[in-house]
């Protein structure tokens, strides 16, 4: 079981895509990594030896900021945001997207799934 940045690399991946369950490292990172480790892409988790991992760990150390840092740093720009009262800061309070996008049909994701449409039972006619 390879732990690195405190996750478990699942075994049966190969060892590019497992560390793309890093929070912070995708998949150009992942291989950045692999390469300065002198570590083959394609072997598995499962097969990688006590030399690999401290490898690939030490340069996620030292070089990246990974995981509980990284989330940190975001809370900490999006909490400046908010304290400054800038426009973005006030968008992320009312969580609506920020970044110029519509809102009439979009943002399903940043609103919560809300299919706010007029109801689907038609008018019924009374019978005489």
């Amino acid at each position: 079981m390879a732990r690195i940045a405190g996750v478990s690399l699942p075994r049966e991946k190969r060892t590019v895509i497992a560390l793309t369950y890093i929070f912070g490292v995708g998949l150009v990172t992942s291989k950045k990594i692999l390469a300065q480790a002198g570590v083959d892409e394609s072997i598995r988790v499962k097969d990688l030896s006590e030399a690999d991992i401290l490898k690939i760990r030490n340069i996620l150390e030292k070089n990246r900021r990974v995981e509980g840092d990284l989330r940190r740093e975001i809370m900490g720009n999006i909490k400046r945001l908010k304290d400054i009262g800038s426009y973005r800061g006030d968008r992320h309070t009312k969580r609506l997207p920020l970044r110029g996008q519509r809102t009439k049909t979009n943002s399903r994701t940043m609103r919560g799934n809300v299919r706010k449409t007029a109801s689907s039972g038609r008018r019924t006619v009374a019978k005489k």
